[in-house]
């Protein structure tokens, strides 16, 4: 048998078992069949394809060749039997980093980096293999960073320093560090360090106070304007929920610092001012049916301020296409915690460029810029000759908000200490934290049900709502019911790490279904039925819902025997009718993954009965984070301290390529 062709053989055999995407096996073939002849690297290519593909599915940007030298079964945690499939194709393959650059490089389909660009579909780039497009993606979004974070704007530091000392509580005291020193105000630096630069970026933990810091920033900007009146700001999320709770944060701030100022700053005036907060994809002019985008380098957007929430959600080609849209003179501001999950997409953007926040790595020039304009010192173990990036990065790190069994939790899952984490969960120092070992599909069902002792709640709440619907032809009071429900059904959550099977998103929302059926609690007569909530999966313009908005269905009161979908944006009520919404799935549970950028009173988070590769510290991290009050746990020990001990970590260049001079 020709060996490649024993080798596609052999990945259509893993395709069989699950261990590999259709799409890798014929993307590998795609790339075999773009040379005119056979090559003496064709087994390496081929295999070296196969695995770029399947790592971009993924989240991966890029393969890493020397974990390709070390062990081709370890990169996508194959186990032995599946490899020896590939065994007698792979007798020979290169043994190093270097044997593996000459083979690659020897091959036409593949542009080495710094050689003649003739536009292969592969690139490699030093050690690392990339589909073109990610090379793109990610080369552009370094030189963009780099370049943004090193452009400093003309700033009066005695003058950012009166308006600072006016927007923050000068009579509260410092946080004590550890050690009895006390700590810098991080919010006030991060206002210091932002106003002067074309980019930045504030990270944090939940209730660490990353929007109130970007409140006081958009205040300092306005007192700071020549003429405030024509400053140009957008506030921007990846998803509409997101969006929204962006903006509702920051006009509570801003209204509760308008008192503050008095006549100093028309706060109140200017703030009425800031538009809606929007979506990327709206704000960029995402078309239906396209990847292309309204606006990029050639129709940039119009505005001097640019703020992201929950850049974590951010994926390489959404960042790239965002600063391509962006203006040279824009200021970017991405807020966001840099532990909590990367996006679904390739890329792991806001980890990678908050890499040494925790550190901090600020230059002796920045400790005196911060000094002056804010009269805050650093902290000696965080001077250190960082990069340019480093001097706009901020790290909030006291939560005025998430603290107590809770705070304590995430902490220890954060910190990768399994042990901790599973103390926390067996203290059972008051109702915050429950956990459900071994985990009984009973015991979620009478969650969903009503809540827990100490927690009570679940969905009874607003469906026992929905049976008391005021007055026909009161639109007023309607719209009060609906958002009652709204806000009642947001309390409480289920969260999954997995899609598929008993304990994944599909089974248990059929599960949640049938058991609010035999309760007598909802009567599911069509798919549309009253009292079901969706979550829509696909940005649609036309009807104006967006990847992630929740809704209920109810009644159209001008016409009972029609359905429409409620959604809550900010404090406002809209809805569509249900039979326009094609892309949508019931959602009494949702993965953690779409979860991101919402928070509930409680919520009960569900891992599968066996440890696996996609459930690890940052996705239970980030499902903790999603509760205010109550948190409860439904797993099997093992599957837990599997979790907290594995470590995510996506293959990307964009450190390498901050620090690479060339890609200017």
């Amino acid at each position: 048998m020709n060996p490649s062709q024993g080798l596609f053989d052999g990945f259509d055999a893993l395709v069989e078992a699950g261990q590999l995407r259709q799409l890798g096996a014929a993307f590998a073939r795609f790339i075999a069949s773009l040379a005119p002849a056979p090559q003496s690297s064709e087994i390496p290519l081929a295999l070296a394809s196969a695995l770029l593909s399947e790592l971009e599915g993924r989240g991966h940007s890029c393969l890493k060749l020397d974990e390709l030298a070390a062990d081709p079964c370890a990169l996508l945690g194959w186990a032995r039997e599946h490899w020896d499939g590939l065994r007698e194709w792979c007798a020979a393959l290169p043994h190093d980093v270097a044997a593996w650059q000459a083979a690659l490089g020897a091959c036409e389909q593949v542009w080495v980096v710094g050689t003649e660009d003739r536009r292969q579909p592969l690139v490699l780039d030093g050690d690392r293999l990339y589909l073109r497009r990610y090379w793109k993606n990610e080369t552009q979004v370094a030189r963009e960073v780099a370049r943004r974070a090193a452009t400093r704007r003309e700033v009066d530091a005695a003058r950012v320093r009166e308006w600072l000392d006016l927007l923050f509580d000068t009579g509260e005291a410092a946080p004590q560090s550890t050690d009895g020193s006390h700590d810098p105000d991080w919010q006030r630096i991060a206002c210091a360090m932002a106003v002067r630069s074309g980019f930045s970026i504030i990270t944090g933990g939940p209730g660490t106070g990353k929007t109130y810091t970007v409140a006081r920033l958009l205040a300092l900007l306005f007192a700071l304007a020549d003429d405030p009146d024509r400053l140009r700001i957008a506030l921007a999320a990846p998803t509409g929920k997101a969006a929204a709770r962006l903006k509702q944060s920051i006009d509570d701030a801003l209204g509760g610092l308008a008192g503050r100022l008095g006549n100093e700053l028309n706060l109140a005036k200017l703030a009425a001012r800031l538009p809606a907060a929007c979506t990327l994809h709206s704000l960029l002019g995402a078309r239906p049916d396209t990847r292309a985008l309204r606006h990029h380098a050639g129709n940039p957007l119009d505005i001097d301020v640019l703020i992201v929430d929950e850049a974590s959600m951010v994926h390489l080609e959404m960042m790239a296409a965002l600063l391509d849209a962006l203006p040279p003179t824009t200021m970017l501001i991405l807020l966001g915690d840099k532990d909590q999950l990367a996006s679904v997409e390739a890329g792991a953007v806001l980890g990678d460029l908050c890499f040494e926040a925790q550190q901090g790595r600020y230059t002796d020039a920045t400790a005196r810029y911060v000094l002056a304009a804010c009269g805050q010192a650093m902290p000696a173990a965080m001077l250190a000759a960082g990069d340019v990036l480093a001097q706009q990065t901020v790290m909030l790190r006291k939560s005025r908000r998430f603290g107590g069994p809770i705070g304590a939790l995430a902490t220890a899952v954060n910190d990768g200490d399994a042990d901790a984490a599973v103390a926390c969960l067996r203290a059972q120092e008051d109702a915050s934290v429950r956990w459900l070992d071994p985990a009984r599909q009973a015991d979620l069902l009478a969650l969903a049900l009503h809540g827990r002792a100490g927690a009570e709640g679940g969905y009874r709440r607003y469906l026992e709502l929905m049976k008391q619907p005021p007055p026909a032809g009161d639109a007023a009071a309607h719209e009060a019911w609906v958002k009652s429900l709204l806000l009642a059904f947001d309390t409480f959550r289920v969260l999954c790490a997995v899609r598929e099977g008993e304990w994944g998103v599909a089974g248990i929302n059929q599960a949640i279904e049938q058991c609010l059926e035999a309760q007598g609690l909802i009567r599911r007569r069509s798919e549309w039925y009253t009292g079901r909530p969706v979550m829509v999966t696909r940005n649609d313009q036309g009807a104006g819902v967006f990847n992630g908005d929740i809704g209920i269905t109810l009644p159209d009161p001008a016409r009972p025997d029609a359905k429409r979908v409620y959604f809550l944006n900010g404090e406002a009520v809209r809805s569509v009718l249900a039979t326009r919404l094609a892309d949508v799935e019931t959602a009494y549970a949702m993965t953690v993954h779409k979860s991101q950028g919402s928070e509930f009173r409680h919520v009960a988070m569900v891992l599968p009965q066996e440890a696996s590769q996609v459930v690890a510290r940052e996705l239970i991290y980030t499902g903790i984070t999603r509760a205010r009050e109550f948190f409860t746990l439904l797993a099997p020990a093992a599957v837990l301290e599997a979790a907290v001990a594995r470590k995510t970590r996506r293959a990307s260049g964009l450190r390498i390529m901050l620090g690479d001079p060339t890609i200017f």
